[in-house]
């Protein structure tokens, strides 16, 4: 999946319907009327603004700006988290084999920053993360752990998950990922 498709997903399923009104008033100088009342979502009109080139994988600047207006600043973050991480080569990736279990996904729950601290992640990285899907805890660790492989690259291994969790007393969730 192409990663500037994957966070305009992600943040247009972030916009209500309120907050849409207010995004396709402040595009009404950039797309024509039409086509702004045709888009029924978050994601149509973003497919338009993209269908236009306003916004584009170098320049994020006008979504962070619609989102910014309408108050979304968990939103911003996630766009500038985007920005700064740049495109990553294929080299840079965990091996497929090492991806970590969505057992730990769905077993961690609130003890999550605690297993990311336990993996060396920054504190800084962990706000960040909680601050864009502040009331989604099974995201907060997916994406604590994507960051935890990004950081690693091949060198993310399942053993330091299963260490990190026993370390964490997690023991019970480090056994069914072992198993």
């Amino acid at each position: 999946v192409d990663p500037l498709l994957s966070l305009v997903h992600s943040v247009c399923s972030g916009v209500s319907g309120s907050e849409l009104s207010a995004v396709k008033f402040l595009c009404g100088d950039k797309v024509p009327k039409r086509r702004l009342e045709a888009a029924q979502n978050a994601l149509e009109l973003c497919s338009i603004l993209m269908e236009r080139q306003i916004i584009t994988r170098e320049d994020l600047g006008f979504l962070k700006k619609l989102l910014q207006h309408i108050g979304r600043d968990d939103l911003v973050a996630q766009v500038t988290q985007f920005e700064e991480e740049g495109p990553h080569a294929p080299d840079d990736q965990p091996d497929a084999h090492e991806k970590p279990s969505a057992v730990i996904c769905r077993n961690v729950g609130r003890e999550w920053k605690k297993l990311m601290r336990e993996l060396g992640m920054p504190e800084v990285k962990l706000d960040r993360i909680e601050t864009a899907h502040r009331y989604d805890l099974y995201e907060q660790l997916v994406q604590g752990l994507r960051e935890w492989q990004k950081g690693k690259g091949k060198d993310a291994k399942v053993a330091d998950l299963i260490k990190a969790l026993r370390g964490c007393n997690l023991n019970l969730v480090a056994d069914m990922v072992e198993d």
